[in-house]
């Protein structure tokens, strides 16, 4: 895959409205499961490793260990041999004093490397420490000169930048993706104090764009880092700005998925009998009777498991009443059949997830239930009076 080959294939994603997301990852099984949920590239950074460690982001421009061997001896044995078909790009630190940036790079291209990206970054740096790496000639300037080398090789190349200068010259450099750096991923940021913050960023990274439309109007635009770490945040920078075209992100992929999930099935397996009384899954083990009346039971059901199989007779079990008294019993409250009810609720979803994302028609019958798109269409059109692509159309023309 050549460096215009991704180009065209970003710019055509983007074409379709879609966002391009880049995942910063130390692992092959990040690696592996990003391409299958849809990422465009991967970032091999030293950070990503040390998160596989247990260890937090900062550990990356730590001096723990070489950070450009730590990536190549990862990368090429636990990354290329196991991720196909997707542009895999090397993290370099630019500023190691070991390495000859020209014969090195061309060495990263050898190895089966995409492109690459410039990190560890001396912009993090800031005070009397970044001020002395400047005045040693160890400076921004040298991630500048490596961008520029990738590009003259015919690497694809994506640049962090952290104010509008460095992306002016990143950009007079080569680089073909500008992604403004918002800083070290934080966390315990809630309530009023993370929209200030995510204001904060927006604000930074309007900045760093506008420059970027002046001098390059067609340049893809992304962020990375700071307060933006769930979908939320991302859809709050999104949000009122047609300069922003995608996120990359490595603790949101990695760490705080891995950190929440391993933590909550632990102490559910720790605690066996005095999970938390709310949580759907324990209520049907427990007994429907014991909390909720059939009805609601179902509902509820629905409401969780819309994108799934739903069968009537399996829910009869479950509540330990006959499908034919539940059917009766769920028509005489609701109003209208089981799958009449169903078929609403997904048609109703189908809408809701139309206004709210960018989102190819060919994917949204999978995300309510329909394996087959002509079948979902046409019950579509049914409930809403039009197609799913009148619908949407009509939505883009309201908006």
């Amino acid at each position: 895959m050549s460096r215009e080959q991704i180009l065209d294939e970003l710019k055509s994603q983007l074409k379709l409205g879609n966002h391009i997301i880049g995942v910063a990852t130390g692992a092959g099984i990040t690696a592996k499961y990003a391409k299958q949920g849809g990422a465009d590239f991967l970032l091999m950074l030293n950070s990503g490793k040390f998160r596989q460690m247990g260890r937090s982001s900062l550990a990356g421009i730590l001096p723990f260990c070489n950070s450009n061997d730590m990536v190549m001896d990862f990368a090429s044995r636990e990354i290329i041999p196991l991720v196909r078909d997707i542009p895999i790009i090397f993290g370099l630190n630019a500023t190691d004093p070991t390495k000859d940036m020209v014969s090195y790079i061309s060495e990263i291209k050898d190895k089966g490397f995409y492109g690459i990206n410039n990190y560890p970054t001396v912009g993090l740096i800031d005070g009397q420490f970044g001020e002395a790496l400047e005045d040693e000639g160890n400076g921004y300037l040298l991630e500048v000169e490596a961008i520029r080398i990738a590009h003259e090789k015919d690497l694809f190349t994506i640049a962090f930048v952290f104010d509008e200068i460095q992306a002016a010259q990143m950009i007079e450099a080569g680089a073909d993706i500008i992604c403004a750096h918002l800083g070290l991923t934080e966390g315990g940021l809630l309530g009023a104090k993370k929209v200030f913050s995510l204001e904060a960023a927006k604000a930074k990274a309007d900045k760093i764009f506008n420059t970027c439309n002046e001098l390059k109007p067609d340049l893809i635009k992304l962020v990375y880092g700071g307060p933006v770490k769930t979908p939320i945040d991302v859809q709050y920078m999104y949000s009122n700005n047609q300069n922003l075209m995608g996120y990359i992100g490595g603790s949101a992929f990695e760490r705080i998925p891995s950190e929440k999930s391993i933590t909550n099935i632990t102490k559910a397996f720790k605690v066996s009998g005095t999970l938390d009384e709310d949580d759907f899954m324990v209520k049907m083990l427990d007994g429907i009777t014991k909390h909720y009346d059939y009805v609601e039971f179902v509902k509820e059901y629905v409401a969780q498991n819309y994108m799934n199989e739903i069968l009537f007779a399996d829910l009869a079990k479950v509540a330990h009443v006959s499908r034919s008294y539940l059917s009766s019993l769920f028509t005489k409250k609701v109003g209208c059949s089981f799958q009449t009810y169903l078929v609403q609720f997904r048609m109703d979803k189908a809408a809701e997830i139309l206004h709210r994302d960018h989102i190819q028609l060919s994917e949204l019958a999978p995300l309510v239930g329909y394996q087959d798109y002509a079948q979902f269409s046409k019950m579509f059109k049914k409930y809403k009076g039009f197609s799913p692509k009148q619908y949407k159309s009509n939505i883009n023309t309201k908006t």
